[in-house]
């Protein structure tokens, strides 16, 4: 089923966008919402004559949206997360936190307009921002421990136990041998 998009939908596409769905997606969803509309021989004419006339607007949108993907060069957005010992997350950092971090920042961004994963480990991510139609920006993420000094000090106990696991081991085969030598002296 065709359908014309009339506002931008993630993962789907932009507004004005004719895009192929499934027919119960576009009857159930996006025409009664008022997202989409069938892509009729008119309603693709009507379409037509909208962008002849609305080209200037979208060249506008479309700097506006480059000036704000312009922002976005070389920032290199730093999420401090709790950490467990083994160097997974408590949580996960998602595109909220990754908006609120850039809004620190004084950059507002949408976080409906970010696509990226779920992060749930420690490490260097990458997030994309929708600005528009062909403005994307791709930006660097990096989770680093909240308490890196905690995390350490929890890495360093079990390297700490671990010897001592090692020698009770060593005791036993020789507390063995002893034991299986009494038998035999009886």
């Amino acid at each position: 089923m065709k359908i014309i998009l009339k506002e931008d939908i993630v993962g789907l596409g932009y507004k004005n966008d004719v895009v192929d769905v499934k027919p119960g997606y576009g009857r159930n969803y996006l025409i009664p919402t008022g997202k989409g509309v069938i892509a009729s021989s008119s309603a693709l004419k009507q379409l037509a004559e909208n962008m002849k006339q609305q080209a200037h607007k979208i060249e506008a949108q479309k700097a506006a949206a480059q000036k704000r993907a312009n922002q976005l060069e070389g920032v290199v957005v730093e999420v401090a997360a709790r950490v467990s010992a083994t160097g997974m997350l408590y949580g996960s950092v998602n595109t909220a936190i990754v908006a609120q971090e850039l809004a620190k920042k004084g950059i507002e961004v949408d976080r409906k307009i970010i696509t990226m994963r779920d992060i749930k480990t420690l490490g260097d991510f990458e997030a994309v921002v929708h600005f528009f139609k062909d403005v994307e920006v791709k930006l660097p993420v990096k989770v680093v421990a909240e308490n890196p000094e905690e995390l350490a000090k929890k890495v360093e106990k079990p390297v700490e136990q671990a010897p001592a696991e090692e020698a009770k081991e060593e005791e036993t085969p020789a507390e063995v041998e002893e034991e299986e030598e009494a038998p035999a002296a009886e």
